[in-house]
């Protein structure tokens, strides 16, 4: 799958392409949907499809410092992408200048000199353009003007649970935050994961008897509520069951709210430095102190023997 970085990285003789636009964290099931109708359109025409998305978030520029936590990072959406058989993905560098934009020159810059759409595939909800003034009518309307069709996909006849909510990446990040990761992994079709590079904390698991990878996750990441859960840590391509804590470490009266993974029946890793991914797969409990070291010991002892059962032992 290509990679582009602007529109000057599109090369030179680009043919015609279907197209899909939008933000696209966390390619769940309903960007699936889109990005998926969108191949099979690209295939019935045998052409490329290409995913067009923005960096950073068009909330940070459009009103600073309202950047939404984020499911997943531009090298994690364009893997997710690929697998669903994306040809292209064009990321745009989203700027004041470009926010600007009134709708049909977006449509004339993007969609037409560079991306030559043949097809754009959208949500009901897509906008774009200046102050968003731009719909799935708009699109539709251009097209007729510059050659180019619009399928709009309805996202609500395949809502969360079969109900009238659709899949959304604002669902899922309100799952996130209320530590529902069951609830999220029902509308991502996968666990929410987080990464980053691990980093020395004041390594009390390891005295403790519980070594954890200490995860500095990435800037805006859409972090799990405080509390204890099962999942797996992915290292180097192998995913290891792992009971995962996050919060402050009231018990020691922490104060930096940390991403903490233990993988079980794991000896002897030294991951400082690596960047892993940490996936969460059901919460086992909130964040809680305990009266006694031997009362925090006996729980952390049940938390991994449930992470166990529940997610496979180690090599499974």
């Amino acid at each position: 799958m290509q990679r582009w970085r602007g529109l000057e990285d599109i090369p030179e003789g680009w043919g015609r392409s279907v197209v899909t636009i939008g933000s696209y964290d966390g390619v769940h099931r309903g960007h699936q949907l889109i990005i998926g109708k969108a191949v099979e359109r690209a295939r019935e025409l045998g052409i490329p499809a290409v995913v067009v998305t923005f960096d950073p978030h068009p909330s940070e520029v459009v009103r600073p410092g309202t950047h939404p936590p984020l499911l997943a990072p531009h090298h994690r959406r364009a893997e997710l992408m690929a697998d669903l058989g994306v040809d292209a993905v064009l990321i745009l560098p989203f700027t004041k200048e470009f926010s600007r934009l009134e709708p049909a020159d977006f449509v004339v810059k993007a969609l037409v000199d560079k991306l030559h759409a043949k097809v754009v595939v959208e949500g009901p909800n897509f906008r774009f353009g200046h102050r968003a003034a731009g719909t799935v009518e708009t699109l539709a309307e251009l097209g007729r003007t510059y050659d180019y069709e619009v399928e709009v996909i309805d996202l609500y006849e395949s809502g969360r649970a079969g109900g009238g909510e659709p899949f959304s990446s604002t669902l899922t990040r309100r799952l996130v935050a209320d530590g529902d990761v069951a609830g999220a992994m029902e509308v991502l079709g996968r666990p929410h994961r987080v990464e980053g590079v691990v980093v020395r904390g004041a390594q009390r698991g390891r005295e403790l008897g519980f070594p954890t990878a200490n995860v500095e996750t990435l800037p805006h990441t859409a972090i799990p509520a405080d509390g204890v859960y099962a999942g797996r840590l992915h290292v180097n391509g192998e995913a290891m069951p792992a009971a995962i804590s996050v919060g402050t470490n009231p018990q020691f009266d922490g104060k930096s709210r940390t991403v903490e993974a233990y993988a079980v029946d794991r000896v002897g890793l030294d991951l400082y430095g690596l960047h892993v991914a940490v996936e969460f797969v059901t919460r086992l409990r909130g964040q809680e102190t305990f009266e006694t070291l031997d009362g925090l010991l006996e729980q952390m002892a049940d938390d991994v023997k449930r992470t166990r059962e529940l997610i496979g032992p180690a090599g499974s």
